[in-house]
């Protein structure tokens, strides 16, 4: 028998709802990209990392992602006093992919933004894992393709 890679997932929420409804006006399929991750592998780690603003779909959305197979991270969503508002989750993600480098085989970040260029460089660098990012292509930052060992576009298949 041979051992299985071990796979850390790591999803950006927002940035696959709004990348996917600019692009497709459709949303994302969790379960199907599950299974993508899944076939490569043991998944030990995987992070959904969303914002919460109370709502009761969004908290339906975020049991179902439970229930696939994700903890799922809240920020609050915080709303400005000029009407801006605030809830990412780059340096949580940062954080997070830099302690499960070291424990695993395969780093996989759903998302497009190119934030994690730099992320993905220095743990592909200092640590012997893959890089895989899926990501809208039209909406994925070519850096961030750049930086991955692999790029898995968002298409047809993964989307509801």
């Amino acid at each position: 028998m041979t051992d299985l890679k071990k796979i850390a997932v790591f999803a950006d929420v927002q940035n696959i709802y709004y990348t996917t409804r600019q692009a497709y006006q459709r949303q994302f399929n969790y379960r199907k990209f599950w299974e993508h991750c899944d076939a490569m592998g043991r998944i030990s780690i995987a992070n959904a990392y969303a914002i919460d603003r109370g709502d009761s779909q969004q908290q339906k959305f975020q049991n179902t992602l439970q229930k696939i197979g994700f903890t799922i991270k809240l920020k609050p969503y915080i709303q400005r006093s000029d009407g801006s508002s605030k809830g990412d989750w780059d340096v949580g993600i940062t954080i997070d992919i830099l302690e499960a480098a070291e424990e695993v085989d395969t780093i996989i970040l759903l998302s497009g933004d190119g934030d994690f260029d730099l992320l993905l460089q220095k743990i592909n660098a200092r640590y012997a894992v893959s890089t895989y990012v899926y990501g809208v292509p039209a909406l994925t930052a070519k850096s961030l393709i750049n930086a991955a060992s692999v790029y898995v576009p968002i298409e047809e298949e993964l989307l509801l």
